[in-house]
């Protein structure tokens, strides 16, 4: 009785994983053609060959799925981030080269980066980075171990303080500062992108990055750290 239970509650998963699978890959079909604006329920429920009234059994709302769709351009930057934290020798260098890395990718596309990571449905991304990758685990393959924690924190704020933590085990950053030092630097990185996505500035992504870099580098020598 309990095997056919189990049995039954993972075939009902998959099928989720699935159907989510088919929503997602037909909204990311839109975005890479028009952009994220373009997206509306019909014309992705009609891409993927269900109905709209099928897309919202599997998410609550267009954004939850644009939320869901926007997950599959971190796949770039993941694999760019490995290759560009070869060369750092220290923990500092480390978490500016990942921001560096960061900031490159999410420059280059904003309104993606911002509904991940500031979008209404970003107070759950630890748990939908989650289901992302059950649906699409090869986007997982080669990706380094210690690249996941970060990946996988539950928030941006999260995610920042798992790279600042081996700072503070190196000797850069005394443990009193971490939180202050981390809200600074995610107030600077929201404030630019902000910026973007609304067309408040005409920055280049390029100009965005070194700036932000610029400035992450001033937090950490108000903290009397040396970069």
């Amino acid at each position: 009785m309990n095997e056919v239970l189990i049995m039954s509650v993972d075939k009902k998963t998959l099928q989720k994983r699935r159907m989510m699978g088919y929503f997602i890959d037909a909204a990311k079909q839109i975005i890479d053609e028009r952009g994220i604006e373009a997206l509306s329920a019909r014309e992705v429920a009609d891409i993927a060959g269900y109905n709209s009234a099928t897309l919202y059994n599997y998410f609550d709302d267009l954004e939850h799925l644009t939320f869901y769709a926007s997950l599959s351009y971190l796949k770039d930057y993941i694999y760019d981030l490995k290759c560009h934290m070869k060369s750092a020798k220290n923990p500092i260098e480390r978490y500016l080269k990942v921001w560096e890395c960061f900031c490159r990718h999410s420059y280059s596309m904003p309104k993606i980066y911002y509904e991940i990571f500031f979008g209404r449905h970003s107070t759950k991304l630890n748990n939908s980075i989650k289901d992302y990758y059950s649906i699409f685990p090869e986007e997982l393959e080669d990706m380094e171990e210690d690249i996941k924690p970060m990946l996988l924190g539950q928030d941006i704020y999260e995610r920042n303080l798992t790279l600042l933590r081996p700072c503070i085990n190196a000797g850069y950053i005394k443990v009193e500062d971490i939180d202050k030092l981390n809200e600074m630097v995610i107030l600077i990185y929201q404030g630019l992108l902000t910026r973007l996505v609304k067309g408040q500035t005409n920055y280049s992504a390029e100009e965005a990055k070194e700036k932000t870099l610029f400035y992450l580098k001033q937090v950490f020598i108000s903290f009397g750290v040396c970069v």
